[in-house]
């Protein structure tokens, strides 16, 4: 008895006449070229604080006069009152706000974090510091969570985040093009993502030293980024087949990676560029980044989490979607079988 040969998995792409394939490139690449101008040129155009978390500290008299000044910036600040320099200075370094103007009876002092954003405490020291904005007074700058000092402007924080998203497309598309499916594929991804993070740790601390912080720390981060990536690759590829590659390419490169915020700070990014880049795997990485690195992991539960439920909806997606399109095909094929004879 001969067995029927096995239904491909996916229907066979319907032939496009090549006239129609000459009209789609000629009209696909001025759009791709449009979206990457205003993903990339719009945040960096528009870049300014906008409702930065700012920290004021002292006596509520003293304080008034900076506070009044920082609020004629209208949108610019989210003010946070603190008692006194250690309750502001905490708060620093909880990453709670990204600094803190302190009124002492010396003068007004200005608590920075270059760890948070180096272009952000320059940022604060432009609009606090400067004498004409403080009142004539004098204002002091401490750094209380500087960067690295190989890296005082942050660029191997910033210069991580297409890496890690490159290595994570690679690895969604690698999985898809070479016909991986469910547990082999999770394993390719879970593998790769681990090697990533290891590779990516030993470069940038241990070699270049210039990524702070627990070793084991810094590489788990490295590599959840870059399997959050890969997974919601290989997952969209798996819902929508080659062209989920594509999706997720585009989802990473022309948002996640121009609205993470690596080169500043989300706040400094219009709205909702920077709320939409916290929740993609490139901006919520490099945030857990700096967390891990020079934080001791302050604020970072949030990061962690969005980067988390990528990787575990994308790989759930390789997982299912396979067995999910057995049943739909074989449900569809039950109503057309032909009757088994008897006799």
């Amino acid at each position: 008895m001969s067995t029927p040969p096995a239904a491909s998995a996916l229907p066979p792409a319907p032939s496009v006449p090549p006239h129609r394939r000459v009209a789609a490139v000629i009209v696909l690449v001025p759009v791709l070229v449009a979206l990457a101008l205003w993903a990339f040129a719009w945040p960096a155009a528009r870049t300014a604080p906008r409702d930065l978390p700012l920290g004021v500290a002292g006596p509520a008299t003293a304080t008034a006069p900076v506070e009044q000044r920082l609020e004629d910036r209208e949108g610019a600040f989210d003010l946070h009152r603190y008692a006194d320099e250690p309750a502001a200075r905490k708060a620093v370094e909880d990453r709670e706000v990204y600094g803190a103007v302190v009124v002492t009876e010396r003068g007004p002092k200005l608590l920075t974090a270059s760890a948070a954003s180096p272009s952000v405490a320059q940022a604060l020291q432009q609009a606090v510091a400067d004498p004409a904005s403080a009142g004539g007074a004098r204002v002091t700058t401490e750094d209380v969570v500087p960067a690295a000092a190989g890296d005082p402007r942050g660029a191997a924080v910033n210069a991580s985040v297409l890496p890690l998203a490159l290595a994570g497309i690679g690895a969604g598309a690698a999985v898809t093009l070479l016909g991986l499916r469910g547990v082999r594929a999770v394993v390719a991804l879970v593998g790769s993502a681990a090697l990533v993070g290891a590779v990516a740790a030993a470069l940038a601390q241990s070699w270049l030293e210039l990524v702070p912080g627990n070793w084991w720390a810094v590489a788990g981060t490295f590599g959840l980024a870059a399997l959050a990536v890969g997974a919601a690759v290989a997952g969209l590829a798996a819902l929508f087949g080659q062209a989920g590659i594509g999706l997720g390419t585009l989802l990473v490169m022309l948002l996640g990676n121009p609205f993470s915020g690596a080169s500043s700070a989300p706040e400094m990014l219009p709205e909702p560029a920077g709320a939409i880049g916290q929740w993609l795997p490139p901006g919520a990485g490099v945030s857990l980044l700096r967390s891990v690195s020079f934080f001791d992991g302050a604020a970072g539960t949030g990061p962690a989490l969005t980067l988390t439920w990528w990787a575990a909806l994308g790989l759930g997606a390789v997982l299912l979607a396979g067995p999910l399109r057995q049943r739909t095909g074989n449900a569809e094929s039950a109503p057309g079988r032909s009757p088994v004879a008897v006799g």
